[in-house]
């Protein structure tokens, strides 16, 4: 059943960017395992504004960062010394674990004069993997499966869904789709989840009589057979999975320990987290902390997202 809609927020990711800020929410935190998701876009993006846009390098810890591009590029480097363009279609997902730094900058020509979409989200991980040796993995268009019926696509982002699965590397239950459906189309969210989304990133659709339209995410809670109808041709992301606990979410760390924030935010500001080799010339610092400790109203994080 439908559990709450959530309305997507104007935030601020740097001077040249601003994104639509769907999670967390003050009355839903999480979905399923996802803790984090902005929307970036769709925004021409001209020449001189493309440093502008650049988000430098900054920390993460116990999470996962999955990028997914509608259009436009986006250049990742990270602490590991990996560098990587992402292209429309792609997946980066970068598991932060005990700690990693990473920056995204728009240094394509091709880009600054063209458009950018693209949406990130946030995966908490298990209390067992918080702390694991950061990784971080490209996957390409052609190894995430697509699945085509009479006025519906889908690819499969990451997880299991729909008798769909790929190679992605998860940690915990979820799925994550991009789906586009034409007018009149209907598609059933995947039943055998707790916690489940449907983020309206184009077009509007109807669900129970009601409409809803971009920018709104609905979340359904497990049980029933909740059916979605396009009344135009309309872009989705369908996420989900099972809960993990509380997470406690401050600027760009999360973690299931109050105590454990506090220690990122002491190694962020000391260099213990490093920068990225072939990026290590500027970084954003630890913002000015006026609220208490890991607290409910954290800073702004500073990814794409």
């Amino acid at each position: 059943m439908l559990d709450i809609v959530i309305e997507a927020r104007k935030a601020n990711i740097g001077p040249g960017l601003s994104v639509n800020r769907i999670l967390p929410f003050r009355l839903k935190r999480m979905v399923g395992p996802f803790i984090f998701m902005d929307h970036a876009g769709p925004v021409s993006v001209p020449v001189q504004s493309g440093s502008s846009m650049d988000v430098l390098p900054h920390p993460h810890i116990g999470l996962s960062t999955v990028s997914y591009l509608f259009d436009g590029q986006v250049t990742h480097r990270d602490s590991l010394g990996v560098e990587q363009i992402i292209r429309p279609g792609e997946v980066n997902w970068m598991t932060a674990g005990r700690g990693i730094a990473h920056s995204e900058r728009f240094e394509d020509p091709a880009t600054r004069t063209g458009s950018l979409e693209m949406v990130q989200t946030w995966v908490a991980l298990p209390e067992k993997d918080e702390e694991q040796a950061p990784t971080f993995d490209n996957y390409t268009a052609s190894q995430l499966p697509v699945f085509t019926d009479t006025g519906v696509w889908m690819r499969l982002i990451a997880g299991n869904a729909y008798g769909l699965s790929n190679h992605v590397k998860t940690h915990s239950p979820l799925f994550y789709l991009h789906v586009v459906l034409d007018a009149g189309a209907k598609i059933a969210l995947p039943n055998n989840y707790s916690e489940r989304g449907a983020y309206v990133a184009k077009g509007s659709v109807e669900v129970n009589g009601h409409t809803y339209s971009a920018g709104q995410m609905l979340v359904f809670t497990k049980g029933g057979d909740p059916h979605i109808s396009a009344k135009e041709k309309t872009k989705l992301l369908l996420l989900g999975g099972e809960p993990l606990g509380e997470r406690h979410i401050w600027w760009n760390f999360v973690s299931s320990r109050k105590d454990r924030i506090e220690q990122a935010k002491a190694d962020w500001k000391a260099g213990r987290i490093l920068l990225p080799p072939n990026d290590n010339k500027e970084f954003i610092p630890l913002p000015e902390d006026k609220s208490k400790p890991a607290s409910s109203a954290p800073p702004a994080p500073e990814c794409l997202s």
